[in-house]
C-alpha cells in the first residue's frame, strides 16, 4: 500500500517542485566582488569605513571594519544596509523623511535616518544592503555604490 501511494504522489511532488519560483540571491562570490569594488573606492578617497552587505531580510552576509575605522562605524554599517534592504530604497530617504519632520518613521523596524547604505536589485528583485560607514554620508553612499555598480556590471 505504501509503494502505490508512493508511486502516486511522487509525480505529483515532482510537478509542484519544478513549478516552484527561482529565486536569486547573493553568494560569496558576487559579495566579494562588490566588497572589492567598494574597498577600492574607500582607498581611492582615502577614507577608512567599515562595509556591510546584508541580505533581504536583513541578515549579516559580509562586515568588514576599515583599520582606523571608529567603532561605532560597525553598528552604523549594518544599520544603513538593514534599512536599505528592509524598504528595498537608500538609507538617504530615511534622512529625507527626518527632515520633512516625519518623527514617527523612528518607530518603524530597521529605519535609519543616515545616507550610506544602498538596496541590492537585479533585475527588479530585492537582494538585500549593501553601505559604508565611517566618513561623511555622501562618501559613504559612493562606496557603496561603487560595489553596488561592480556587481550590476556583471
Amino acid at each position: 500500500m505504501n509503494r502505490l501511494l508512493a508511486a502516486i504522489l511522487l509525480p505529483a511532488v515532482t510537478a509542484f517542485a519544478s513549478d516552484l519560483p527561482n529565486k536569486k540571491y547573493l553568494d560569496l562570490a558576487n559579495i566579494k566582488i562588490m566588497v572589492s569594488a567598494a574597498e577600492a573606492k574607500a582607498k581611492e578617497l582615502n577614507v577608512s569605513v567599515t562595509i556591510c552587505v546584508v541580505d533581504e531580510s536583513g541578515n549579516l552576509l559580509f562586515l568588514e571594519k576599515g583599520e582606523t575605522a571608529s567603532l561605532n562605524t560597525i553598528q552604523f554599517a549594518q544599520k544603513k544596509a538593514r534599512h536599505a534592504a528592509f524598504y528595498g530604497s537608500p538609507s538617504r530617504e530615511g534622512a529625507d523623511t527626518i527632515k520633512k519632520g516625519h518623527v514617527e518613521a523612528l518607530e518603524f523596524p530597521e529605519f535609519f535616518p543616515n545616507q550610506g547604505g544602498l538596496p541590492i536589485k537585479v533585475n527588479g528583485q530585492l537582494l538585500g544592503g549593501i553601505s559604508a560607514s565611517g566618513a561623511k554620508s555622501e562618501i559613504d553612499e559612493a562606496i557603496a555604490q561603487s560595489g553596488l555598480d561592480a556587481l550590476l556590471k556583471q
